[in-house]
């Protein structure tokens, strides 16, 4: 399992605490719904009642532009949690959810998962991370779109990618369920001929190797040396 994760923290196991054989606090079985493949599990401006763990597939966290542009925010995998903004007081959603491919997620209203921190050490820390965190990749984003390049802001996300969410093979570095390049473009704010183009350029010098359902990084070390020549 990779440190990176956000779903394993001081020894909690949240697969563990939602998973459908638990109970919830008040003793009710938690509810786990299926979302098929591009349905919507909240949209902007949806009461900001729940907070959603993800036990299977995919999920996209996205706003809409005044003129209707979409802009992705996050993509979410198995093991992660999203709509925790409720626990702080959000009433209206600010984003919206939709699954990716075929998902199911567990679903806990903000007064059971109150209950749930009350009763499980670490659990309030865990959401403080989590939010800490995003707050955290965001200004990175945001950074890195005012001072940096498209060609870096693409390197910077693959290594980001691998480090958080791959899993070591070896020497390399693999991460599953990969992107297109669409979804790349989307979260570097960059075009998908520029992800291709830069993949592609990667893939030449032999630093990597990527199909529809993997990246495979075969030298870290040369991706980050990669990211110092783009900056």
């Amino acid at each position: 399992m990779n440190n990176q994760s956000l779903w394993y923290l001081e020894n909690i196991d949240m697969t563990g605490l939602f998973c459908p054989k638990k109970m919830a606090h008040n003793g009710a079985t938690l509810p786990h719904p299926n979302f098929k493949k591009n349905e919507y599990i909240y949209l902007q401006n949806d009461a900001a009642d729940k907070i959603f763990f993800i036990t299977e597939g995919r999920v996209k966290i996205g706003s809409y532009s005044d003129n209707g542009k979409e802009i992705t925010k996050a993509i979410l995998n198995k093991g992660e949690v999203f709509g925790e903004l409720s626990l702080i007081g959000e009433e209206k959603r600010r984003d919206f959810a939709i699954a990716m491919e075929d998902t199911v997620a567990c679903i806990l209203t903000v007064a059971e998962m109150k209950g749930m921190m009350k009763e499980h050490n670490g659990l309030s820390l865990f959401m403080m991370k989590i939010m800490g965190s995003r707050v955290l990749e965001m200004e990175h984003r945001l950074e890195s779109l005012v001072f940096k390049d498209s060609r870096s802001r693409i390197i910077e996300f693959l290594h980001d990618l691998a480090t958080k969410k791959g899993q070591r093979v070896g020497y390399e570095m693999v991460v599953r369920k990969f992107m297109t390049h669409q979804e790349i473009a989307n979260l570097t704010a960059t075009s998908r001929q520029t992800v291709t183009t830069v993949l592609n350029e990667l893939k030449t010098k032999n630093i990597l190797t990527f199909d529809r359902r993997r990246l495979l990084i075969r030298d870290m070390d040369l991706l980050a040396g990669e990211m110092a020549t783009a900056a």
